[in-house]
């Protein structure tokens, strides 16, 4: 969370409010929100497929109007596609230079929080603009902390086609900058 105030302060100042000509220039909570996206997708399985015709899709084949399920939750756990897979880490989804590497276009296979091709989130634009502005937001206003005595546990529970977390998140927000408004 420290990196990421600092980004925000040097980005946009101590005394100004997040706008929207800010959300490229937030790369390090850009990659952030990837990360967790990866590590806690909110559809754990994709949308079904059904091919229109029989193929193969490496040693597998796959008959013709067959239901096919994307396990995006393993995909993005996967050890032959990220190193330390259960480790929370932005930086995968930034270069050297400290650009993002991919977006939400499913473009990676290896990366798909709002599905791919044709059946790709028609609303990923404004989801993706939506919560940098909203996370941005709150972590340039306040602080976060979690209640005396609690551990955060990011374990899931798999319901179905979803997820949650096995116990419940609860920060307690504490004002972080001047109320600039009096």
């Amino acid at each position: 969370m420290n990196r990421i105030q600092e980004e925000l302060a040097n980005t946009i100042g101590v005394n100004s409010m997040v706008v929207e000509s800010h959300h490229q220039k937030l790369q390090y909570l850009n990659a952030t929100i990837k990360e967790t996206f990866r590590l806690h997708p909110v559809g754990a399985l994709g949308l079904t497929r059904s091919p229109s015709q029989t193929c193969k899709i490496g040693w597998y084949t796959i008959p013709k109007d067959c239901t096919v399920v994307v396990n995006v939750w393993a995909i993005q756990r996967d050890l032959r596609y990220w190193d330390n897979p259960l480790e929370f880490n932005s930086e995968r989804f930034l270069t050297q230079e400290g650009t993002e590497k991919w977006d939400f276009q499913g473009n990676n296979m290896k990366f798909l929080p709002f599905g791919s091709g044709r059946r790709l989130c028609p609303r990923y634009p404004l989801a993706e603009k939506m919560q940098t502005y909203i996370l941005a937001s709150l972590f340039h206003s306040f602080n976060w902390t979690l209640p005396k005595g609690e551990e955060h546990d990011l374990s899931d529970i798999f319901l179905g086609i979803s997820l949650k977390k096995r116990k419940p998140l609860i920060v307690i927000p504490s004002q972080r900058l001047s109320d600039s408004s009096q």
